[in-house]
């Protein structure tokens, strides 16, 4: 993380117009919404692959397009990126933008930036039961700061942070890229493996798409098996049909790693709310998960070990990106 962590403090502000463009853009896709007034459910929801248009204006037109849309009165965008002024470059692919001109282009009344974990931050007070899979035992203590991680094209780290009655404070950090923390031998010799192939090895150089690569990677050159090409759905499928034992271990040593950075942002933070779990991989594997050392890893601090037990880790795993609806928030506070 950072040494300085941006905070972003939200209060309630004057209410940006309606209709509202939603867009969840990451390092492989971008996702957008239809809200056309307030509480209104939403509708066109559309993803493409960022790599198949120029920049995020080209594809914001060919999905309005696409499903016939308006002009909308504003736009929130949260994206997998740092958003520190007015200039945008996404770290993982290569649209650039700024803010001010996208505004200008898009014509809308106000169009909010934020990194996607900030608006999927945003949005966990409202998230339903139906959207969680609780993992292991604690209890979240109301109004207690709530931790966010989730491993996907990269890894996302963010927190919120009650500041008033209506308010919430977002953290807008970089923790994806804190130093990976090893509980025992063989994590040390994987992340000794990851070191000398990348020099600083991140938790993002494990906790992510490319990460599961990097992990089964590690595992069969440090057992002395054959190491071939391999996409992160093939590590999955690899260590489910029992015929790769590499991939197995890589799918082991990414549920404890991310024990170990989760209870480590939940110290941090003091995330008595709970610790949830975004991005794409984790809820495809929950059945690994559960099954796991990871509550064992979250768990593992020492003297704390009872202050984590009662700590609740919730995987996001919701039908629509909950990330929608934190950036539609995010419209209506700054």
């Amino acid at each position: 993380m950072q040494a300085v962590q941006a905070v972003q403090s939200f209060t309630r502000v004057t209410s940006a117009p309606y209709p509202r463009l939603l867009g969840d853009v990451g390092g492989t896709n971008a996702r957008f919404a239809w809200q056309a007034q307030a509480d209104a459910p939403l509708t066109a929801v559309a993803g493409q692959r960022c790599q198949d248009e120029p920049t995020l204006l080209a594809a914001i037109k060919r999905y309005r397009a696409t499903h016939g849309l308006p002009r909308p009165g504003s736009a929130a965008i949260g994206i997998a990126n740092p958003v520190t002024g007015d200039r945008v470059q996404m770290t993982n692919h290569h649209w650039s933008f700024s803010i001010a001109q996208l505004e200008q282009d898009l014509g809308v009344q106000r169009l909010a930036v934020i990194n996607d974990f900030t608006a999927l931050a945003l949005s966990l007070p409202d998230l339903a039961a139906a959207d969680l899979r609780r993992i292991g035992q604690g209890q979240a203590v109301a109004h207690a700061p709530m931790a966010l991680i989730g491993p996907g094209t990269g890894l996302g780290v963010s927190g919120l942070l009650r500041a008033d009655v209506d308010g919430y404070v977002a953290i807008a950090g970089e923790g994806g890229h804190v130093t990976l923390p090893a509980a025992d031998d063989a994590e040390a010799a994987v992340v000794a493996w990851l070191r000398e192939r990348f020099g600083h090895a991140s938790a993002e150089r494990a906790l992510s798409g490319s990460g599961l690569v990097n992990l089964y990677q590690a595992a069969a050159h440090l057992s002395g098996q054959p190491v071939r090409a391999i996409e992160p759905a093939q590590v999955i499928e690899g260590a489910r049909a029992g015929t790769c034992a590499a991939c197995r271990s890589a799918i082991d040593l990414f549920c404890s790693f991310l024990g170990s950075v989760a209870g480590n942002l939940a110290l941090t933070l003091g995330a008595r709310g709970g610790v949830y779990i975004g991005g794409g991989i984790v809820p495809r594997l929950l059945p690994e998960l559960e099954g796991s050392r990871f509550r064992d890893r979250f768990e593992g601090k020492g003297r704390f070990q009872d202050y984590m037990v009662a700590i609740p880790t919730f995987v996001i795993d919701a039908a629509e990106s909950p990330a929608f609806m934190g950036a539609s928030r995010a419209l209506d506070i700054g």
